[in-house]
């Protein structure tokens, strides 16, 4: 289906962006002092609510997660990134509502609710169709193998030895009895 792809790139470009805005400056501050130079305090979005960042990995995590999980466990992540691009965008919103209004702008604060928006549309977008997806393959999986028969190894003679290596070309295990 085509919204599995999109909700890949949504997730991932949305924690993406979240995350970068985070880290940008929010709010700066300038305080003039008569004499000296001027003191510049700078507020990135993680100063000002240091979730943001672990929510924002999390969005990243989860949308990787949705490549390796299948049935309900996809949808139940799906609800789980949706909740996780709210959460990011009611962070983003309470830190810039409790920031200074300084000289930094609104740029980031709204890149980072553009990123949540995206978070929110992969996890509604799992929730929804994520039991319909395609899922990872077993192909490498490991499965336990029986042996056919008991390994009988000589210990003495011309071929001591051999036997063991035998088994192993066997996919047997030779200390197992």
């Amino acid at each position: 289906m085509r919204t599995y792809p999109a909700a890949v790139v949504s997730g991932l470009a949305g924690g993406g962006l979240a995350l970068f805005a985070a880290t940008r400056v929010w709010s700066a501050q300038v305080e003039q002092r008569p004499g000296l130079s001027d003191l510049r305090t700078e507020q990135t979005g993680a100063d000002l609510q240091p979730w943001l960042i672990g929510l924002a990995v999390v969005a990243l995590a989860g949308t990787g997660a949705l490549l390796a999980t299948r049935g309900v466990a996809r949808r139940a992540l799906g609800v789980l990134l949706a909740l996780t691009g709210a959460g990011v965008a009611v962070g983003a919103i309470l830190a810039r509502a409790g920031a200074d209004p300084g000289a930094a702008g609104t740029v980031w604060p709204v890149a980072c609710v553009g990123g949540a928006a995206a978070v929110v549309v992969a996890g509604v977008l799992a929730a929804r169709h994520g039991h319909l997806w395609s899922a990872m393959s077993s192909r490498y999986e490991r499965y336990e193998r029986r042996p056919a028969a008991p390994v009988v190894v000589e210990t003495d003679g011309p071929t001591a030895g051999r036997d063991l290596w035998d088994a192993l070309d066997r996919g047997e295990d030779p200390t197992a009895r």
